[in-house]
């Protein structure tokens, strides 16, 4: 029987390739894109109140599992606690895209650098981290660098220049720590300007993320 996987976005920039990696990953998988791109902006303005946008999420998840659903995958890092607030109100799984980078990270090193382009992804991502430590028994320090002149260039369209001012600040921050975890899924396609050794050094969410979510529907 096809499974079917409802993936809530925050922005468009994530959809193609989650989609792609979901056709690797889980080929006979069909995929649903929910994306409400007013999200981000809304938390930006409120310094990342999740509450503010709490209901309207659950209300994706809701309509995601009335669409049939076996799965949700949550996208967004900035979002990512909604996850935990809206499972007990679904009779569906829903998989934190990061939660897989975090464990890999905490297993990987003890010193991890935390590297965001928006202030809204931080701080849920070191909580995420800390929480996944303290599950693995293990001591971390973290060093976050939020990179907001790569997001601001991204904004406006340059795309090129979002990508090598992140590149710049993720070679810097990997040259301090034992491994860099990119808390947004949009950030991991910089990775691609990296040698095969450099990207030893970095996680990026999608596709651990996308793995976790194979072996959720896997057991449904």
């Amino acid at each position: 029987m096809t499974k079917k996987l409802a993936i809530i976005h925050t922005t468009p920039v994530t959809i193609q390739p989650l989609k792609e990696l979901a056709a690797e990953l889980l080929p006979d998988c069909e995929v649903v894109n929910l994306a409400d791109d007013s999200i981000l902006p809304e938390l930006n303005a409120n310094g990342g109140q999740i509450d503010a946008i709490a209901d309207r999420w659950r209300q994706y998840a809701q309509i995601a599992e009335k669409l049939g659903a076996d799965a949700i995958l949550s996208a967004c890092s900035s979002v990512g606690e909604l996850a935990e607030r809206v499972q007990p109100d679904v009779g569906i799984p829903i998989v934190r895209i990061d939660r897989a980078m975090a464990e890999h990270a905490v297993r990987s090193a003890s010193v991890i650098g935390v590297a965001a382009t928006l202030a809204t992804t931080l701080g849920p991502t070191e909580r995420l981290l800390r929480r996944a430590a303290a599950e693995a028994g293990r001591e971390v320090r973290l060093v976050p660098a939020l990179v907001s002149e790569a997001y601001a260039k991204l904004a406006a369209g340059d795309r090129e220049g979002h990508d090598e001012t992140l590149a710049r600040a993720l070679t810097r921050l990997a040259e301090q720590t034992d491994i860099v975890v990119l808390a947004q899924a949009s950030m991991a396609r910089v990775l691609d300007s990296f040698e095969d050794v450099e990207k030893t050094k970095f996680a990026s969410s999608p596709r651990l993320g996308m793995q976790m979510t194979a072996a959720v529907l896997s057991d449904r």
